[in-house]
C-alpha cells in the first residue's frame, strides 16, 4: 500500500539498525542470517519505490475526488483531528491487514510481505508491488469522505508503516506494560509465523488494542517458536517471482472456475 518514507535521517537510522542487528544475529546469537534472502527484499523494495510514481498518483486523486465529497473539512492544523485520526486510521487499518489475510484478492498482494523464512528487518521492505491493483486502500476513502484532510490520513499511514519497521526483529524480546496496548516485536513475530496456533493474529499496525477486542489477540509462547514464511513456502529470491507469485496461482485457479460462484470464491475467497 506503501513504501517506507525515504529521508536521509530514517534511511539512516533503518542502515544503522540492519548493520547492527547483522552483527548480533551472527556474533551474538549465532542465529545465522540469510543474506540473500535480505538482498530479495531490498529487489522488492527497489521495484516498490519505480512504482511508487503510479500508486501515490492513483492514491492522490481518489483521496482529491473523495475530498470533495466531504459534507464538513476538519481542520489540518487542530490536534484533536490528528488525535482522532490516528484512532480512527488504526482502526481502518486493523480490518484492512485482517482482510488482506481472508480476502485471496488482497492477500495476493499481502502475501509477498509474508514470505520471508527469516525474521529480519529487511523483512520489513519486502512490500507487494500491487496493492494498489487489489484496492484495499479504498477503505481508507471514507475518512476522507468524513472530513478528515488527505494529507493528515497519508501522514498516519506513513507513520503506521514506519513504525512497523522496527517490529521486524528477534533482537527485542518482551516490552512489559507496553505489549498490553502497543504492537511490539513479541506481538508481530507471532503475526508472520505460519504455525497453525499463531495463524491470522495480531493484525494492528501501532495499536495491538483492536486485536484484543476483535479476538485475534495471541501472545507468543516460549515453548512454541514461531515459524516463520508461508504456509507453503516461496523459496526464491527473485524479486519478480515473489512478488507475483499469488497472482499467478490466484489466475490459474480462476481459469479452473466453471461458474460465477466459483470464479467468486476463488478471487474472494480464503486463501
Amino acid at each position: 500500500m506503501a513504501t517506507l518514507p525515504r529521508s536521509p535521517v530514517f534511511l539512516a537510522i533503518v542502515v544503522l539498525l540492519v548493520v547492527a542487528e547483522w552483527l548480533w544475529r551472527t556474533r551474538i546469537a549465532r542465529r545465522g542470517y540469510d543474506v540473500g534472502a535480505a538482498a530479495a527484499s531490498l529487489g522488492v523494495a527497489v521495484g516498490s519505490i519505480l512504482l511508487k510514481p503510479l500508486t501515490a498518483g492513483v492514491t492522490a486523486a481518489v483521496f482529491s475526488a473523495a475530498s470533495g465529497l466531504a459534507p464538513i473539512h476538519l481542520p489540518i492544523d487542530d490536534w484533536r483531528v490528528w488525535a482522532a485520526g490516528f484512532v480512527l486510521v488504526e482502526f481502518v487499518y486493523y480490518w484492512f491487514h485482517r482482510w488482506s489475510h481472508t480476502v485471496r484478492w488482497l492477500w495476493a498482494s499481502h502475501s509477498v510481505h509474508h514470505s520471508p523464512s527469516e525474521f529480519t528487518l529487511p523483512a520489513a521492505i519486502r512490500l507487494g508491488w500491487t496493492g494498489v491493483l487489489s484496492g484495499g486502500w479504498l477503505l481508507f476513502v471514507p475518512l476522507v469522505i468524513a472530513g478528515f484532510p488527505p494529507v493528515v490520513i497519508a501522514a498516519l499511514l506513513a507513520f503506521n508503516l514506519s513504525y512497523q519497521f522496527f517490529l521486524h526483529t528477534e533482537a527485542v524480546g518482551r516490552l512489559g506494560p507496553l505489549e498490553q496496548v502497543l504492537n511490539t516485536p513479541s506481538h508481530h513475530r507471532v503475526h508472520h509465523a505460519s504455525n497453525l496456533e499463531y495463524l491470522d493474529r495480531n493484525f494492528g499496525g501501532v495499536l495491538i488494542v483492536f486485536d484484543r477486542l476483535f479476538g485475534t489477540f495471541s501472545e507468543e509462547h516460549p515453548e512454541t517458536s514461531p515459524r516463520y514464511g508461508l504456509v507453503h513456502p516461496n523459496p526464491s529470491k527473485n524479486p519478480i517471482t515473489i512478488s507475483l507469485a499469488e497472482w499467478r496461482r490466484l489466475l490459474a485457479d480462476a481459469g479452473k472456475a466453471r461458474t460465477v460462484s466459483d470464479l467468486a470464491n476463488t478471487l474472494v475467497g480464503r486463501p
